[in-house]
């Protein structure tokens, strides 16, 4: 059975996917059957019975591939989106053989001969097969093509270990988050604001239908999905509640959760102790295998960076001229406490007490901000400010999707149509938490003109609708959705279309955040807001009172939030760098990170690490920094919209087109350092970074 939608209505360069026909069997089958394909064809090639020139047999191999990746990466997605039992048995089941297939691919030596027969034979114009062929040879050196045999099988051995690893460990918080429920008193629902109380009715709902013999006394049932879990902490008058869900919450996946409403009891199936010291120890003994010290060295040789070096002295310099900044955020907030008879301030009383404070310095409601920002007029704004910047339109169009909370939307540029985006906005049972672009399909042009345009997933866990209304978004929900189009844009505007470096495929992953903060920008824009904000009943525009209120906070706690992000940073980088075998060298490692960074201690209990999936299951490991190291390049790229600001504002479309050109049209056909001085006309400066973060005296 095939998982393609054939329509007259769609163009079939889309390859859009059939999602009712997309069971796990299917998905598992067809993935098999093209790593069968694929593995026959390798043979052909190592056996020296593959017909044609090096350039053609590539040309086929990866057309081979792209036909494993488009059912397993339509399996991965459900996973992520749409959790169960089947799913996730299908989707465990066959990662081994694509960890197999992966490691062959990159260890064949007759396939690696034949990008090298490419190096110097290439049209010295054509940029963008060149710089694929180098990343190519440079992934076959980091897939260990010139290691011993018995080297070659430890290699692959490490690799489908971790990616089963990596799997289990994204299952365990998923299960930790899920396993936890709390139905609450009718005096724990005081200070809660009616929008969370319904997503806290949302969550009792769901309870009930789960629990239907359950005794609950009231409606209400506190959750840890990121929506229901902020309803409580920042509004809740209930400090003890507070304080409950604080532990639950970060504690999650280890041997320290607290459970309520879990059957058995047994935190410790879900901890993830034990598999982040094994996933750390793989990691290290990987990169021995390859030669390297350790495994941000390994990490480090796709990056811009050049050495952990580098990357701790620009972290701990971000930290230096934040920590003053950081600390008079703390020492408001503990001054603030007093006024609402908090003598000694806890970390979960910071989000309750910011955000009072937060109204109180800036008459700024965020409960009230967030009636202008619904979704339906979040989205046209956005959609709206992407056509004018870079000349490309949204348009939502009727086809199969794998939740109704899910839409798909075809992206057409000023010569058609250029590609396609789902978008799934709303937290549910058996999502993954977090939001994410997923690059599901890449431009792509083989050698006999057969073209597949770029598709993607936008995924978000926003508070769903409720009551009949729109999701209603705070500003912080708005710069997350702003974000993730950042990425998608990447994905979708590539005029290069050789796949391997089209989008954001062979983009430096150090650098790959750089269009996504960048568009974040546009949403603390006057001009910007303008677009994006009409209020849900009225249909009111956003008054210059609130309005002046949102501006004058963009940088309340700037300074907190950049040691954490710094903090995480720096722990990521130091984990990698050493040879750790057990769990306690984790915390130990986390308690030094964070007494040389943060002011904010939290409890000896706290296990951050223990759900911290960017690094443990996914791209960004020995690479969190990169969320610092782009904001850099985003800021003085929106810097360069500000300096031609005159007369036009920011939403220039004579600007927007340089940086279209440059940036995301480029993709990684280019190294992001040649994609930023080509839009910007120098190299990047943090000017920028600091002032747009409130730090411009330190």
């Amino acid at each position: 059975m095939s998982i393609d939608f054939y329509s007259p209505d769609f163009d079939e360069r889309l390859r859009l996917v059939d999602f009712g026909k997309t069971t796990p069997q299917t998905l598992t089958q067809q993935t098999q059957a093209a790593l069968d394909t694929a593995h026959a064809f390798l043979d052909d090639i190592e056996n020296g019975k593959a017909d044609g020139t090096a350039l053609h047999i590539i040309d086929e191999f990866d057309r081979l591939s792209h036909a494993i990746h488009r059912p397993f990466g339509v399996l991965s997605h459900l996973n992520s989106v749409m959790n169960s039992d089947e799913i996730r048995h299908a989707h465990h089941e066959i990662l081994p053989k694509l960890s197999e297939f992966g490691v062959r691919v990159g260890q064949s030596k007759a396939l690696y001969e034949l990008y090298k027969s490419l190096e110097h034979t290439l049209d010295s114009t054509d940029i963008a097969r060149i710089r694929a062929v180098k990343l190519a040879l440079q992934s076959f050196d980091l897939s260990g093509v010139g290691l011993p045999d018995d080297k070659k099988k430890a290699f692959a051995d490490i690799q489908s270990e971790l990616s089963l690893l990596s799997a289990k460990f994204s299952d365990n918080v998923l299960d930790a988050t899920g396993a936890f429920a709390l139905p609450l008193t009718e005096a724990q629902l005081d200070g809660i604001t009616p929008s969370g109380l319904a997503l806290l009715k949302a969550a009792g709902d769901n309870y009930k239908a789960k629990h239907p013999n359950a005794t609950l006394p009231t409606d209400y049932v506190a959750t840890l999905d990121i929506p229901m879990y902020l309803a409580v902490m920042q509004y809740a008058t209930d400090r003890t509640l507070r304080e409950t869900l604080y532990h639950a919450y970060n504690t999650r996946a280890s041997g320290e959760m607290t459970f309520t409403g879990e059957k058995d009891g047994q935190p410790s199936r879900f901890d993830n102790s034990d598999t982040m010291a094994r996933i750390l120890k793989l990691r290290t003994d990987k990169a021995k295998l390859l030669g390297f010290d350790d495994y941000t060295q390994v990490s480090l040789a796709t990056k811009m960076a050049d050495s952990h070096d580098e990357i701790e002295k620009f972290l701990l310099n971000l930290a230096d001229k934040a920590r003053p900044f950081a600390k008079a955020d703390l020492a408001e907030v503990e001054q603030f406490a007093k006024t609402l008879g908090i003598d000694e301030v806890k970390p979960w009383d910071i989000p309750f007490i910011s955000e009072k404070l937060q109204n109180e310095k800036y008459s700024l409601d965020s409960e009230a901000i967030r009636a202008y920002f619904p979704v339906p007029v979040v989205l046209d704004g956005l959609f709206d400010i992407i056509d004018t910047l870079f000349g490309v339109r949204f348009v939502a169009k009727d086809a199969p999707v794998w939740h109704k909370d899910a839409q798909f939307y075809e992206v057409h540029g000023k010569d058609g149509l250029i590609g396609g985006a789902y978008i799934d906005l709303y937290a549910r049972s058996g999502k993954s938490g977090g939001a994410w672009l997923s690059d599901f399909q890449g431009k792509h042009t083989s050698l006999n003109g057969q073209e597949t345009l770029p598709v993607c997933f936008v995924v978000g866990n926003f508070s769903p609708a409720v009551d009949g209304k729109p999701s209603l978004l705070t500003h912080d929900e708005v710069l997350t959705l702003f974000h993730e189009f950042g990425h998608a844009l990447h994905h979708l505007l590539t005029k290069v279309t050789i796949s391997d470096v089209s989008g954001i495929n062979g983009v430096e992953w150090d650098a790959v955040e750089l269009p996504s903060q960048f568009m974040e920008n546009f949403a603390w824009d006057k001009a910007g807001i303008a677009k994006i904000s009409r209020h849900v009943e009225t249909g009111d525009a956003l008054p210059d009172d609130k309005l002046t209120a949102m501006l004058s906070a963009k940088n309340f706690q700037s300074g907190l939030q950049a040691l954490r992000q710094i903090e995480f940073g720096v722990f990521d980088l130091r984990i990698h760098a050493g040879n750790f075998e057990r769990y306690e060298e984790i915390l130990d490692t986390q308690n030094q990170v964070r007494q040389a960074v943060a002011v904010i201690t939290p409890p000896a209990n706290n296990r951050f690490a223990n759900s911290f999936s960017h690094i443990f299951a996914g791209g960004y490991a020995s690479g969190y920094y990169s969320y610092k190291w782009a904001e850099l390049l985003s800021a003085d790229a929106f810097g360069v919209f500000e300096e031609h600001a005159d007369g036009v504002g920011v939403l220039n479309p004579a600007i927007g087109q340089r940086f279209y050109d440059n940036i995301l049209a480029m993709g990684g056909s280019r190294t992001a350092k040649e994609n930023f001085i080509a839009f910007a006309g120098r190299e990047a400066k943090i000017d920028a970074l600091l002032r747009h973060s409130g730090f411009g005296d330190a």
